[in-house]
């Protein structure tokens, strides 16, 4: 089944300060592009594999349909939900965060 992919407005601007980051600090452009080049891949993925990939272990995330994909390149992940024909991503975060506990208390997930 093919789905539609929807990077939601916080997950598109943690992206963006990641990208940012890399080149205002690290002054590593081609590190930033190859950042968003696997982004654009795994979104693509996700177009194809998101319903296979397990729920998050997380219960929180879990009682809310979340999943997560890891980028193919970098430690990073997307953590996505399913709506019909659509997979909405709510966040983006790199391997090393806390992200579970951070994209919980962003949503305020109960």
């Amino acid at each position: 089944m093919g789905y539609r992919v929807i990077i939601m407005p916080p997950a598109k601007r943690r992206s963006d300060r990641y990208v940012f980051y890399t080149v205002e600090t690290l002054g590593n452009r081609e590190a930033a592009k190859a950042i968003l080049a696997d982004a654009r891949e795994t979104k693509k993925r996700l177009s194809t594999v998101a319903d296979p990939l397990k729920i998050c272990d997380n219960p929180l995330l879990a009682k809310h349909g979340y999943r997560k994909i890891r980028f193919a390149k970098h430690k990073f992940v997307m953590l996505y939900r399913i709506q019909d024909d659509t997979v909405i991503v709510d966040g983006m975060f790199h391997e090393l965060q806390d992200y579970e506990g951070i994209f919980t208390d962003e949503l305020h997930l109960r």
